[in-house]
Parts: C-alpha cells; sequence; structure tokens
C-alpha cells in the first residue's frame, strides 16, 4: 500500500472518528433539552389548576372578580390544551434522539421549545391570580375587621374629646360618614362575592384612615393655638399696649391694635381653614399669626427696655452737649485770634465751624426728643439709638477739637523755634566762613562761594518770612528742614576744602625727596597751578598723590592716614575754658 493511500484511510478514519464524537455530543445536549422541557411541561401540570377553578366557581365569584377569573380560566384553558402537543414532541424528540436521528430530534425540540416558552408565563398569571381569587376573601375578611377596630377606635377618641376637635368636628363627622358607607359596600360585595371590588373599597377606606388618623393630632395641637394661646397672648400685649401709652410709651406710626385685630382675622381665618381640614393652609395663617405676635412682643420688650436708658442719660447728654458747644465756640474764637498772625494751612477753622453746625443740629435734636418724651410721643428705642450715636459723636468731637487746639498751640512754640534756628544758622554759617578764610588759602573755590551765597540768601527770605503779619509755619518749617541740610552740606564742603589744601602741602613737602624724578616734577607744577590760580584744591591733591604714589606706593595713604590720625586727636583734647 503506497503512502498516500495510507494518508487517505487514515483521514478517512480520523473523519469518522470526529462525526462519531460530534454525533455523541449533540445527542447529550439534546438530551439536556429534552429532560428540562419534560421538567417544564411537569411543573405546569403539577400547579393542578383545574382543582384551584372548581374552587373558584364554587365560591360563586361577582362582578370584577368573577370578570377577572373568567378571563384566566381561558387563558389557562388556551394554554393547557397545548400540553399534550408538547408532551408528544418531547416523546418524539426522545425517541429520535435515541437512534441519533438528531436533525429530526432537533426539530421536534424546537417545536416544544417554542410551544412552552408561549404558554408559561400565561399559565404562571394564571396560577397567581387563582391564588390571590381563593385568598382575597380570607384576606378581606381580616382587612375589614382591622379597618373597623381602627375606626371605632377613632370614633371613640373624637367622642372622647370632642371638646378639643370642635372646629373640624362636622369635616371629621362627615369624613368618618363616608368610612361608614364604605365600609357597608365592601361588606355587601363580599357578600355578593365580587372580592376584588371589595379589596379595592378596603384600601379606599385605609387610606382615608390613615389620613384622618394622621390630621387628628395637628387638628388638636392647631385648635389650641388658635382659640387658647393665641388669644392670651394677643390679650397680653393689648393690655400691655394700652398701660404703656397711659405711662406715656409713643410708638411712631405703629398702631398695635390695630396689628392685635389683623391678627384675629387671620385667626378667624385659620379657624375656617381647619373646620375645612385645609391643614395646610390653617398652619401658614398660624405661622403668619407667629410672627406677627413675636414681632409685636419684640417692639414692647424693646420699648420697656429703652425707656430706663432715655431716663439715665438725658441730664448727662444736656450737660455734654452745652459743655461741647461752650468748647466749640471757644475754639474757633481761638482759631480767628491765632488765624490773624499764623496761616491755618489746613483748614482747621472751616472744620471747627463744621463741628460746631453739627453739635448744633444734635442740640436741636435733643431738644425735640425731650419734648416728645414730655407730651408722650417719643418712641424709647429710637431716642435710645439716636442719643447713643450722639454720645459716640460727641466724644469724637472733643477728641478732634483738642487734637485741633493742640496743633495751634504748638504754632507758637514752632515760632520760637524758627527764631532761634534762623539765629543758630546764621552764626554756623559765619563760623563756617571766618574759619575757611582764615586758612590763608590763596583763594575760595567759587563752588564753595555760590553754595555760601545760597546758603545766605535761603536764611534771609525764611527770616523776612517770619517777620511777616500772617505766617505760615508749614512752610517755615519745611524751608528750616532745606537749610539745615544746605548749613551742613556747607560745612562739609568747608571741612573738604581745608583738608585737601593741609594734605595738599603735606605732600608737596614729601615730594622734595623725588624732585629728580620729571613725572614728579612735571605733577608739581601741575598741581601748583590748580591751587595758585584754580583754588581747585581736591584736583591739586589729587594730581601730586598720583606722582607720588607712582615712585613710591602708599605713600600718600600715609601721609593722609597720619594727618586724619591727628585731626581726630585734637578734636578729642577738652577745649581751654
Amino acid at each position: 500500500m503506497s503512502s498516500t493511500q495510507s494518508l487517505l484511510i487514515i483521514t478517512i478514519i480520523i473523519a469518522i472518528i470526529v462525526a462519531i464524537a460530534a454525533m455523541l455530543l449533540v445527542n447529550r445536549r439534546h438530551l439536556r433539552e429534552i429532560e428540562e422541557l419534560d421538567n417544564d411541561l411537569g411543573n405546569m401540570e403539577d400547579l393542578h389548576l383545574e382543582r384551584a377553578i372548581g374552587k373558584l366557581n364554587q365560591m360563586e365569584l361577582a362582578g370584577e372578580s368573577l370578570a377577572t377569573l373568567n378571563t384566566w380560566k381561558k387563558s389557562y384553558k388556551e394554554a393547557s390544551e397545548k400540553f399534550p402537543t408538547i408532551q408528544r414532541l418531547i416523546e418524539e424528540a426522545a425517541d429520535d434522539n435515541a437512534r441519533y436521528r438528531l436533525l429530526k430530534s432537533h426539530q421536534a425540540i424546537k417545536k416544544a421549545s417554542d410551544l412552552v416558552a408561549s404558554i408559561e408565563e400565561n399559565v404562571k398569571n394564571s396560577a397567581e391570580v387563582f391564588t390571590q381569587l381563593l385568598e382575597s376573601n380570607r384576606e378581606n375578611k381580616a382587612q375589614y375587621d382591622e379597618l373597623m377596630g381602627a375606626y371605632r377606635e377613632i370614633r371613640k377618641t373624637i367622642l372622647a374629646d370632642s371638646y378639643d376637635y370642635s372646629l373640624a368636628l362636622d369635616e371629621i363627622e362627615n369624613k368618618l360618614s363616608a368610612m361608614e358607607s364604605d365600609f357597608a359596600e365592601a361588606k355587601s360585595l363580599t357578600a355578593q362575592g365580587d372580592h376584588v371590588e371589595a379589596k379595592r373599597v378596603l384600601s379606599t377606606i385605609r387610606s382615608a384612615l390613615t389620613s384622618l388618623q394622621e390630621k387628628l393630632p395637628k387638628v388638636k395641637e392647631d385648635q389650641h393655638e388658635l382659640q387658647n394661646v393665641f388669644s392670651d397672648q394677643l390679650d397680653e400685649i393689648s393690655a400691655a399696649y394700652k398701660k404703656m401709652r397711659d405711662d406715656k410709651y409713643g410708638f411712631g406710626n405703629l398702631d398695635v391694635l390695630l396689628e392685635v385685630k389683623q391678627s384675629n382675622e387671620q385667626i378667624d381665618k385659620s379657624q375656617q381653614d381647619l373646620a375645612k381640614l385645609d391643614l395646610e393652609t390653617c398652619e401658614k395663617g398660624i405661622k403668619k399669626v407667629q410672627k406677627e405676635i413675636d414681632t409685636l412682643y419684640a417692639i414692647l420688650e424693646k420699648e420697656y427696655k429703652a425707656r430706663p436708658f432715655v431716663e439715665k442719660n438725658q441730664d448727662k447728654l444736656q450737660r455734654i452737649l452745652s459743655h461741647q458747644e461752650n468748647i466749640s465756640q471757644q475754639l474757633i474764637k481761638k482759631l480767628h485770634h491765632i488765624d490773624e498772625s499764623y496761616e491755618l494751612t489746613h483748614g482747621e477753622l472751616d472744620e471747627s465751624r463744621a463741628l460746631e453746625r453739627e453739635i448744633h443740629k444734635m442740640d436741636s435734636d435733643f431738644i425735640r426728643a425731650t419734648q416728645k418724651i414730655a407730651e408722650g410721643r417719643a418712641v424709647f428705642s429710637d431716642v435710645e439709638s439716636d442719643w447713643t450715636r450722639m454720645l459716640g459723636r460727641l466724644q469724637e468731637i472733643e477728641d478732634r477739637e483738642k487734637e485741633l487746639s493742640e496743633a495751634v498751640d504748638g504754632l507758637y512754640d514752632a515760632e520760637e523755634v524758627a527764631h532761634r534756628s534762623i539765629k543758630e544758622f546764621k552764626q554756623q554759617v559765619s563760623l563756617v566762613y571766618r574759619h575757611l578764610t582764615r586758612q590763608h588759602l590763596p583763594g575760595i573755590p567759587e563752588s564753595f562761594l555760590q553754595m555760601y551765597t545760597l546758603v545766605i540768601n535761603e536764611i534771609g527770605k525764611t527770616s523776612r518770612e517770619l517777620n511777616q503779619v500772617r505766617i505760615n509755619m508749614e512752610k517755615i518749617s519745611s524751608d528750616l528742614v532745606q537749610i539745615s541740610d544746605d548749613v551742613a552740606r556747607l560745612q562739609k564742603e568747608a571741612d573738604d576744602i581745608i583738608s585737601s589744601a593741609n594734605l595738599f602741602e603735606l605732600t608737596m613737602q614729601y615730594s622734595n625727596k623725588f624732585l629728580d624724578n620729571e613725572g614728579v616734577l612735571r605733577a608739581r607744577r601741575e598741581a601748583m597751578k590748580r591751587y595758585e590760580r584754580d583754588y581747585n584744591y581736591k584736583d591739586a591733591l589729587d594730581t601730586i598723590a598720583t606722582a607720588v604714589e607712582r615712585v613710591e606706593p602708599g605713600s600718600y595713604q600715609r601721609i593722609e592716614s597720619s594727618y586724619y590720625r591727628e585731626q581726630a586727636e585734637t578734636a578729642a583734647q577738652p577745649k581751654e575754658a
């Protein structure tokens, strides 16, 4: 046998094995499906719904219950008529599967599955409906007894506490009467066998009972609020208001008795809402009345508490106003007098006049308030608020007027200081100039002379301003600060000139050591020219110091250090008396 033939035989054998294996798998799967279909059919048959239908027929149902029974009897009958067909298909499928007629078996399984799927839900629903119908009579009776017990308990409660529900008693009785009618209807329907409709009526009764049970505590509470609590509170408010009016309390445009009347009208309206058991609207009205009562209590309490403050502070505020008016007038007179000699650059006089006007207005307001108090028209809380503000503001005005007074008082001292400062500046500038001229220098540098002239002119100008009829001390003070800075700069400039000249002479003497050096000789000639002709002592020093440093590094630093050390020692020595 050739290799090709062997391979072909092996392939055929494998194909046969695969085909057999596939047939076995399909066979087992069909077997499982057949068993599931058989179980589903058995479960539907095991319900024995024919027995339930028989019992229901014996109950002689009527109305909605009978219609429901007939509908689902028909549905179950149509489903059950397909049981034999399903059973036959299951048996055919099992037989074909056992003989490995797998295609025919599959077709039978498919038909059986489709039939089961088409009736399974109807059978299940029919079973539930029949169960409900069978139990409805027992359930309705139990529910009827439960609801009747709750109804009688409510009746008993209302009868015992009828006074607490008196406003809504008619509407409550109407609802209870409606329930009685519903109970009678439920009983009649049950007797007729219409358990479905009886169950609906019982559900209506339960809803009505629950609603009434929930409302009764609120009815009792709301009636108590409307008839007792609010009445007592409004009577108390009216009595307190009348007494306070007799005691000369004022309330402005507020008419408390009118507010009480409006609250009573709202109470009447809310009682009407309660009589109709419209609790939502009733409670909105109750909240409105409660808010108004709280507001009226707060107003009365506020006025009652405010009066002691007013009575305690009336004389005190009058004294403070009188005292502060006097102080303001004195301050204005003082500022008028000072304004003749000094320029008040910060509007002190205008500000003091404005403060006086403000005090005068407060005094007028105070007088009007005291008149209202005497006439019994004063709203004490408003007076308390105004007087508290006045007292605070008067303290602020007192502090401010004290600041203004102290500020202008300083003008006299500032003028004296300015005169002394001018005198001292003149002396300082003169000393600086004399000290510089005593150095026997070839001349004084032009830059120093210009600065000296500038400072002299500044001092003279400020001195003349100090001698005017009206002095601007703010400007003069600013000018004095500038003059002080310029005098200090002039002093420094003079010191620099003297130091440069002295160091120049010392360095020139030291340069005699290097007369054989052409660079030093040229520097000496240039430095002398700047010293004697230009009076530029600093440049002269820089010129010779640079040349000496170039020949002998560090030499000028020694000269300079020695010079400033001697100056410091001389300055530290005590001056002869």
